[in-house]
């Protein structure tokens, strides 16, 4: 029980599980969340002695059940990376209540009630929050009304836990990867939407799900220990150059 601890929602494939692996090399306890079952008893199966917690992060029930695991088992926790998100696109008048409650639920309510169920084993280690937003969060940007409208509220959600828990040594940050070469993206952009990205990034391609894992490792690290309340974009410069891709449209 004296070795830190972190739990990583979604972390069965893409930016979660990378994110696992590092920071399982690094000397991490792992615990790992997802409410994918197959897919994380497979993904556990890759990091010695992680903690296996099937479930959902919009529901309440299982958020408090996922935390009570992780003090059974660990006794702690240091770092808390609310990983797990809804990839859900289309235009504004094709959005629903439904869609759009869809992608809160687990978007934004999500970060929401994992970090406050999380509080009290934070204090005590004096531990960290990491949220994971959106290069959409930071600039609007084709089909995404609701996935970049609940990035946005992360981002701000991740500024007012660092302004409330501060006083008691939790740090709050939030990372916003921008174009990642996941297995899901790349089988769903054709090569006129990769070419936009490649032409609109000002280092000329997509990110990597390790590269965004290291920028979240950093930050629940002591090298981060005076770093919070911010909003880092892992992005390749996308940010600074605009959103808005013609190729998306189509």
């Amino acid at each position: 029980m004296s070795r830190k601890t972190v739990l990583i929602t979604g972390a069965a494939r893409g930016i979660g599980l990378a994110t696992a692996k590092l920071m399982a090399a690094e000397g991490w306890r792992i615990a790992m969340l997802d409410r994918d079952t197959e897919a994380l008893r497979a993904a556990i199966d890759e990091i010695e002695d992680a903690v296996y917690l099937p479930y959902d992060v919009s529901d309440p029930a299982q958020v408090d059940q996922a935390v009570a695991d992780v003090t059974s088992v660990c006794g702690r926790l240091d770092a808390l990376v609310n990983n797990a998100g809804v990839a859900d696109f289309g235009p504004i008048e094709e959005t629903d209540f439904a869609r759009w409650r869809t992608v809160m639920a687990t978007n934004l309510d999500g970060v929401f009630l994992m970090s406050q169920a999380a509080i009290p084993l934070l204090k005590a280690s004096k531990g960290c929050l990491v949220n994971i937003a959106s290069i959409s969060g930071l600039r609007a940007s084709t089909l995404r009304v609701a996935y970049g409208t609940s990035k946005a509220a992360v981002i701000q959600l991740t500024k007012q836990q660092a302004a409330e828990l501060g006083e008691y040594g939790i740090r709050a940050n939030c990372v916003c990867p921008g174009p990642v070469r996941t297995k899901l993206a790349m089988a769903v952009h054709s090569q006129d939407i990769i070419d936009a990205y490649h032409d609109a990034i000002p280092l000329n391609r997509y990110g990597s799900e390790g590269e965004i894992g290291e920028a979240i490792a950093f930050l629940c690290s002591d090298k981060a220990s005076y770093v919070t309340g911010q909003v880092l974009a892992a992005d390749g410069g996308f940010e600074s150059t605009g959103v808005g891709l013609p190729a998306l449209r189509d």
